[in-house]
């Protein structure tokens, strides 16, 4: 059984930086420096979270955790995905695709006009997904980090018809 369900119980913030940092390292060659990068995401949005207007979300499988999302406030009108992950023992059961359209769908309950996202091109997968819903790159832009050299990728999609 899949399900998606707030990321809310004790555990999810462990687990969510834990499978970030093992399965960049695992996937992409993403040295230690990863790690905490993405624990101050999921720690700064669990400390400062606005709970009207942010939410995240972990996708189980079978009772497990394997994959989460975070939906962020960038402003009044623009929302913004942050750290999508599927484990890669749950991929090509559509958890991607469903988380982002949860995400997705709460955002536009929550009247934001925008979504945006960054991420970066070894994350095709990921970006296959932002894709076929609608996101349109809008800049990219060579760095390195975590080790390796890398190309951030900002996408953008309206939210309102």
């Amino acid at each position: 059984m899949v399900l998606i369900r707030p990321l809310d119980q004790p555990g999810d913030l462990g687990w969510a930086i834990m499978a970030h940092g093992e399965v960049y390292a695992k996937e992409f060659g993403w040295d230690t420096t990863f790690e905490p990068f993405i624990g101050r995401v999921f720690v700064d949005w669990a400390a400062r979270r606005d709970h009207e207007r942010e939410a995240g979300w972990v996708a189980e499988v079978e009772g497990r955790r394997a994959g989460c999302v975070l939906c962020v406030s960038d402003d009044e009108r623009t929302a913004r995905l942050r750290v999508l992950l599927v484990h890669p023992d749950a991929r090509g059961l559509g958890l991607g695709r469903r988380l982002v359209d949860t995400c997705l769908e709460f955002a536009r309950d929550k009247g934001y006009a925008r979504m945006v996202l960054w991420t970066n091109d070894p994350l095709v997968a990921a970006r296959h997904v932002y894709l076929s819903r609608g996101f349109t790159l809008v800049a990219e832009e060579p760095h390195h980090s975590f080790g390796v050299d890398l190309v951030g990728q900002t996408y953008e999609l309206g939210l309102r018809p």
